[in-house]
C-alpha cells in the first residue's frame, strides 16, 4: 500500500512539472495567466514569479492588467526580493490610483523599504529612504489599521540611525579624541534631544571633557576643569539618580578636588 501511494505521489508530481514545463513554453498568454494565478494563491511563487515575468509585458492596458501586476508585485515581496519588490509597488500604486489595492501595495512598498534598511553600523542611507517611504504612506493614510504598525516601524529605523550617530561619538571618546567627541555629542543631543542614548551621551561627554582636562597642560587644566564641572552640573540636572550617577559624582569630587589648588 505504502508502495502504491508512493508511485500515485510520484506520478502526480511528475504531471504537474510536466504541465507547467508546458504551459512555461507556450505562445498562449490565456494558459500562463491561469497556472500563474493558481500557484500564487497555493504558494508557490518561485514558479508563479516564472509565469508572471512572461506575461505582464502583454497585459499592459488591458483590464487584468491591474490584478496581474498586483500579483506581479506581490510575488517578489514573498519571495522576500524586496529591492524589487519595493519598486513594483511603487508603480502599481502609481499606474492605479483608484485600484482597492493601492493602499495594501502602499503599505508593502513601503515595508519592502523597511526591510532593506541595514544594521545600525552600516551606511544608513537606505533607513533614511525607508523612513521617508513610510512617513509619506502615514500621511496619506492617517486612518489605516497599518498606522500602528507603521509608526513602530518608523520609531525603529529613526532609533537605528540614533544608536549609529552615539556609537561614532562614543568612538572618539574610546579613541581618546576627547575634542571631537565632545564636539559630536553636542551635535547628536541636539539632533536628537529626545533619544534614549541621551544620559549616555551627557555623561561621555562630561567624561572626555575630564579627560581632556587632567591630560592637559597646565596652562589649559583650570578652564577644561571648570568646563567639565558645568558638563557634570548639566548632567545631574537631568539624571539625579541615573545609570551613571556614581561614575559623573566621582569625576564631580576630583574635578573640586584639583580646582582647590587653583583657589
Amino acid at each position: 500500500m505504502k508502495k502504491l501511494l508512493f508511485l500515485l505521489t510520484l506520478v502526480l508530481v511528475l504531471g504537474s512539472c510536466s504541465e507547467y514545463q508546458k504551459v512555461l513554453k507556450e505562445e498562449e498568454v490565456g494558459p500562463k495567466y491561469k497556472l500563474a494565478e493558481e500557484l500564487y494563491k497555493e504558494g508557490k511563487y518561485k514558479k508563479a514569479l516564472r509565469l508572471f515575468e512572461q506575461i505582464v509585458p502583454q497585459f499592459r492596458g488591458k483590464p487584468q492588467a491591474e490584478r496581474v501586476m498586483y500579483y506581479y508585485s506581490d510575488t517578489y515581496y514573498n519571495l522576500e526580493d524586496y529591492y524589487l519588490a519595493g519598486y513594483q509597488f511603487e508603480r502599481f500604486a502609481k499606474s492605479y490610483p483608484n485600484s482597492e489595492k493601492r493602499e495594501e501595495a502602499a503599505y508593502k512598498g513601503a515595508k519592502s523599504y523597511y526591510q532593506l534598511s541595514p544594521r545600525y553600523s552600516l551606511d544608513q542611507q537606505e533607513t533614511d529612504e525607508a523612513i521617508q517611504k513610510l512617513q509619506a504612506y502615514i500621511n496619506a493614510y492617517p486612518d489605516s489599521e497599518n498606522l500602528e504598525e507603521a509608526n513602530k516601524l518608523v520609531a525603529e529605523l529613526r532609533n537605528k540611525k540614533e544608536k549609529k550617530a552615539f556609537e561614532i561619538a562614543k568612538q572618539y571618546h574610546h579613541r581618546e579624541n576627547y575634542k571631537v567627541a565632545i564636539k559630536a555629542f553636542d551635535n547628536y543631543l541636539i539632533d536628537y534631544p529626545g533619544s534614549v542614548f541621551r544620559e549616555k551621551a551627557l555623561y561621555y561627554k562630561l567624561e572626555s571633557q575630564y579627560l581632556l582636562a587632567i591630560g592637559s597642560y597646565e596652562v589649559f587644566v583650570k578652564e577644561r576643569l571648570e568646563t567639565a564641572e558645568s558638563f557634570y552640573n548639566n548632567y545631574k540636572k537631568y539624571y539625579k539618580e541615573g545609570e551613571f550617577t556614581a561614575d559623573a559624582e566621582e569625576i564631580s569630587e576630583d574635578i573640586k578636588t584639583r580646582l582647590e589648588k587653583y583657589k
